[in-house]
C-alpha cells in the first residue's frame, strides 16, 4: 500500500531511466528518481522534510488529502500539444 499525504504526479522523461515528480498540493516539491518505485519512496520520505521547511519559513503546509492520487503520465514535453489555426492576415 502506498502511504502519502497528498497528491503526486510521476512523469517519464525522454530518458528512459528517469522520471520526476510533483505534488499539486505542496507548490515547490519535485523530485527525481530511477523509477516510479523510487519516486514513490522519494516523494514520501521527502515530504516531512518539505513540511518542516514550510514551517521552518513561516509558511503553514496544507492539510493531508483525505483521498491523494498518484499519476503516472507521459512527460509534459512528449504529450501532444494543441495545434492552433492563424488566419493570415493581408498586409503585413
Amino acid at each position: 500500500m502506498i502511504e502519502l499525504k497528498y497528491s503526486l504526479v510521476i512523469e517519464a522523461t525522454e530518458a528512459p531511466c528517469f522520471f520526476c515528480f510533483f505534488s499539486p498540493d505542496l507548490p515547490g516539491f519535485t523530485g527525481v528518481g530511477n523509477s516510479v518505485e523510487d519516486c514513490l519512496y522519494k516523494a514520501r520520505t521527502g515530504t516531512a522534510d518539505f513540511l518542516e521547511a514550510m514551517r521552518s519559513i513561516g509558511t503553514e503546509p496544507p492539510k493531508p488529502k483525505r483521498n491523494p492520487k498518484v499519476v503516472i503520465q507521459n512527460s509534459r514535453s512528449n504529450r501532444r500539444q494543441p495545434t492552433y489555426r492563424v488566419p493570415a492576415v493581408k498586409g503585413i
